[in-house]
């Protein structure tokens, strides 16, 4: 069985072949590097799931060798977060794993903290718990998986989950709670690729293949999500949660306490679990601006996109910053604890 890809339209010059990408680390593992410009780390070689792509193994092989395009942020908005999140997510996507583990996932990997293996790697790879419209690649009900390991490290398991029925990967951090267990396969020989069937019967829509390759040479499991849209086409060109969530509190408004009168900002709650919640600030340009800068209260923020933060305050990016009068953006933030009354004051730049 294989994959199909239905109608999806593509950016000439800048996509490139899951196959060609995944046949190239096959045969030179360290080839990543090769496109990497300067100041990017270089890759390990390791692996990673390549068909359904995973997140960063996605954003890579889309993007890699035309990262720096602004066209990213209007085409796959979700891609241009991560890149500009931390680049070396993307030239290190084969590097997405956490020792120590023993085989306990679900009791040391966190729930909303699955894509980035427990924010492994120093939060290399934090972005990708965003909630968000990430490119979703369209599969058939039974297709095959293919796990890339340019290493030749062998499997003990495969773990593969598919996110349950109403699930919105869009709005919702991945939890365990939102995964049903699809199979545990069979050891692995040290002889790349591993494949293996995927039967996805009585799933439909948008969802997250999530896969846990237990890595045979040492205690070192790999976390992998892949977002795949079931029975349909590719989904391409959506950007972070706008909000929605309501299992997270009442909406908290931040106004400008304290900012000057260049700009408003304003914090809703879109969502919480045990530990943490997700939150989305909308900043209001009450005259034209080049720039802003909003100070939060009330918030230990793990986590943004959209937006640059440094300590308690968060700064417009590149295609942000700008605002006519009357004009908003947003960006989203994870935190840690209870919401509480978090606020936010906004200043020009």
């Amino acid at each position: 069985m294989s994959r199909t890809t239905r109608g999806t339209t593509r950016p000439a010059g800048r996509w490139r072949r899951v196959a060609m990408a995944a046949a190239a680390v096959l045969v030179a593992p360290l080839a990543v590097v090769a496109v990497a410009t300067a100041g990017a780390a270089p890759a390990a070689a390791h692996g990673s799931v390549t068909d359904p792509p995973t997140r960063n193994y996605g954003c890579w092989d889309r993007w890699g060798d035309d990262f720096q395009n602004p066209e990213m942020a209007e085409l796959d908005p979700m891609c241009w977060g991560a890149w500009q999140a931390d680049p070396n997510a993307m030239w290190n996507w084969n590097g997405l794993y956490h020792e120590g583990i023993n085989h306990r996932h679900e009791e040391l990997i966190p729930d909303g903290r699955l894509c980035s293996g427990g924010r492994t790697e120093g939060g290399r790879y934090d972005y990708l718990d965003t909630p968000g419209g990430w490119y979703a690649t369209g599969v058939d009900h039974q297709f095959t998986l293919t796990l890339t390991d340019g290493a030749n490290h062998g499997a003990d398991y495969l773990r593969i989950y598919v996110s349950k029925p109403g699930y919105d990967p869009t709005t919702e951090p991945l939890t365990w709670d939102d995964l049903d267990l699809l199979k545990v396969t069979d050891p692995y020989p040290t002889q790349s690729p591993y494949v293996t069937d995927v039967d996805l019967t009585g799933y439909d829509g948008r969802a997250v293949l999530y896969t846990i390759w237990q890595a045979s040479h040492a205690d070192q499991p790999y976390y992998l999500c892949s977002d795949i849209n079931i029975g349909g086409g590719d989904i391409v060109g959506e950007g972070p949660d706008d909000g929605g969530g309501d299992d997270g509190g009442g909406d908290d408004g931040g106004g400008d306490d304290g900012g000057d009168a260049v700009c408003t900002a304003e914090v809703s709650v879109t969502n919480a679990w045990s530990g943490g919640y997700q939150a989305e600030v909308t900043v209001t340009a009450t005259e034209p601006l080049t720039g802003w800068s909003v100070e939060l209260a009330g918030v230990e923020a793990d986590q943004v996109w959209n937006g640059v933060l440094s300590g308690s305050t968060v700064s417009h990016v590149a295609w942000n910053g700008s605002l006519g009068a009357g004009a908003s953006t947003t960006f989203g933030l994870i935190g840690s604890g209870d919401p509480g009354s978090p606020s936010a004051a906004c200043s020009g730049t």
